[in-house]
């Protein structure tokens, strides 16, 4: 579960969440429970929604290449 997606959503349902980002409510959810990855389009969408940086929002995907997970993209420098 992507938690920091959900907290920051607070009493916002779902729907409402996915139609400002311009994404479905069923994307949305898969996003937040991480069975998908949303594109760097949509992941800068949720950075102007959440004020938060993409990496601070999905630190799943931007796993350092040093850790004991596989690194799912490339590392930011």
């Amino acid at each position: 579960m992507r938690d920091i997606l959900i907290n920051l959503r607070g009493k916002k349902s779902q729907s409402e969440v996915a139609e400002k980002l311009g994404i479905t409510q069923q994307f949305l959810s898969a996003i937040e429970r991480e069975e998908k990855n949303p594109s760097i389009t949509i992941m800068r969408k949720f950075e102007e929604h959440y004020n938060k940086s993409m990496v601070e929002l999905f630190p799943d995907i931007f796993l350092r290449e040093n850790t004991t997970n596989s690194c799912k993209i490339a590392t930011i420098n």
